[in-house]
């Protein structure tokens, strides 16, 4: 059994702080408590889609691990959801990303996705996907530097088609898969 914190919050495998800083952001597990602000960090990060606060609330509880919550002080600055689709198991599927003003260009996003895809729920996984509209150069920029970083492929094509899936309303999508993925370089870093 794990020891919990005084304050009851419960610890989770590979939670630790980014940094030695005085207010270093901590790396952790969603609960259902943190739903309101993952909508709020959500509707502050444009263009991201805007979930419904109870898809938000389902992702920080049924899909706890597969999503990670970025905290500095007691206050939400990150966030990743993802899931490994039952179709394709080897993967691991980015569904958003958010990062508050405050705490971007430090390399959190990369952080938080290192985390998740160290996590024993995610033994096997042998790629990442994720969509992408054309346009969103910072995503492009993440997704391509941790396939440097890996020394693996990122592979592109649109999967879900501005006309044929969003009638005209959303620009396409395109899914971007990197891989192979080996155990080895899916290991937590250090904080």
């Amino acid at each position: 059994m794990l020891d919990r914190p005084k304050d009851d919050t419960p610890r989770n495998y590979g939670e630790f702080p980014v940094s030695a800083e005085p207010q270093a952001i901590r790396l952790r597990r969603p609960q259902a408590t943190d739903g309101p602000a993952v909508t709020a960090l959500i509707a502050a990060c444009p263009p991201l889609d805007r979930n419904s606060a109870y898809c938000n609330l389902v992702q920080c509880t049924h899909f706890a691990a597969h999503c990670v919550i970025a905290e500095r002080g007691g206050r939400i600055v990150g966030w990743v959801s993802g899931h490994r689709p039952p179709s394709d198991p080897e993967a691991f599927f980015v569904w958003q990303v958010a990062v508050a003003a405050e705490a971007r260009g430090q390399g959190l996003a990369g952080r938080m996705i290192r985390m998740l895809l160290a996590r024993p729920e995610q033994r096997g996984v042998a790629r990442l996907i994720t969509t992408v509209t054309h346009d969103n150069a910072a995503s492009w920029a993440l997704f391509r530097g941790l396939a440097r970083e890996w020394g693996a492929g990122l592979e592109q094509e649109p999967l879900f088609e501005r006309d044929a899936h969003f009638a005209g309303a959303h620009d396409t999508e395109f899914q971007a898969s990197i891989g192979p993925l080996l155990p080895r370089m899916l290991q937590p870093e250090q904080g």
